[in-house]
């Protein structure tokens, strides 16, 4: 069973039709390499593109794990997840624990955190598929 990590902006604004459009690219390249033999991995939260990776990858009937810091805990988790990891107390502190956890991981846009954790992944050898998606400034 491959995990597969999702990361991407999740609290800054974005145009989510083109977050959802790279996103069904993303789960067709998961369906097409992993079919449903495949655990989709990110933030834990409701937000940004944590949020829509969750509802597509429930849609499509994949387990899903949060991976998060006791920060996030009492924050909105997303209701269906198969399992909740919490990795230390502080928003990034849980950037190890989630690469430790993944197989394969997809950037979508993202702030420091995301750019953080590709460069985390690619020195552990974990393959790393990245699509930039413009940030909206308000």
């Amino acid at each position: 069973m491959k995990k597969i990590g999702i990361i991407g902006y999740s609290t800054a604004k974005f145009d989510e039709w083109k977050a959802r459009n790279i996103l069904f690219k993303v789960f067709n390249q998961i369906m097409d390499e992993h079919g449903s033999d495949a655990i989709i991995v990110s933030g834990g939260t409701m937000y940004g593109v944590p949020k829509l990776a969750y509802f597509m990858a429930a849609r499509l009937g994949y387990k899903t794990i949060g991976v998060i810091c006791k920060e996030g805990i009492d924050d909105k988790i997303f209701p269906n997840l198969s399992e909740l990891i919490v990795e230390g107390d502080h928003w990034g502190d849980e950037s190890e624990k989630f690469i430790e956890t993944i197989d394969e991981l997809y950037r979508i846009g993202g702030g420091p955190q995301s750019l953080k954790e590709v460069e985390m992944a690619k020195k552990k050898g974990i393959p790393v598929y990245e699509y930039e998606l413009e940030r909206i400034e308000e």
